[in-house]
């Protein structure tokens, strides 16, 4: 009999409460997803700074089953380009808005995540790929002109 109670204990705080999450705090900073899921991030300070889209486009290359996700409470003009290669490369997303959904510049933008656990490690666009092309070809014409400075004097 106290078994049964507590049956039905459980089940009035599930319909009270709702079910309870595994690692809420993990799902909330992937964006409903878990850690082990996912193949590439890229956070809302990351996609301010620079441009990732041909990193972005070579990983939805090399896992072309994944599900993007995508911060929905971010202005479109950074997250634009990226739901278009996704969908130029028939890739499924989603765009994720609501209250725990932030914009902080730690809170991420982008979330590349698999139906299954994958291990990827790193998964920080930023150390995997570095700075991009174009900012490594602007600091090299930097690097350039100092040269260029430094020996016409």
């Amino acid at each position: 009999m106290v078994e049964h109670n507590d049956d039905v204990n459980e089940r009035l705080k599930n319909e009270i409460y709702g079910q309870p999450k595994i690692k809420p705090d993990e799902q909330r900073r992937y964006m409903g997803t878990f850690r082990e899921r996912v193949w590439l991030t890229i956070s809302i300070q990351e996609i301010q700074e620079q441009d990732w889209t041909t990193a972005f486009q070579k990983e939805l290359q090399k896992h072309p089953d994944c599900l993007v996700i995508i911060n929905g409470n971010l202005d479109d003009n950074y997250t634009s380009k990226y739901l278009a290669i996704a969908n130029q490369l028939k890739v499924d997303f989603t765009i994720k808005t609501g209250s725990d959904i932030k914009t902080g510049a730690d809170n991420l933008a982008i979330v590349l995540t698999d139906l299954k656990a994958v291990f990827a490690n790193p998964v920080d666009i930023a150390k995997l790929y570095g700075q991009s092309d174009q900012d490594k070809h602007q600091s090299s014409k930097k690097h350039e002109s100092f040269l260029q400075h430094l020996f016409h004097n």
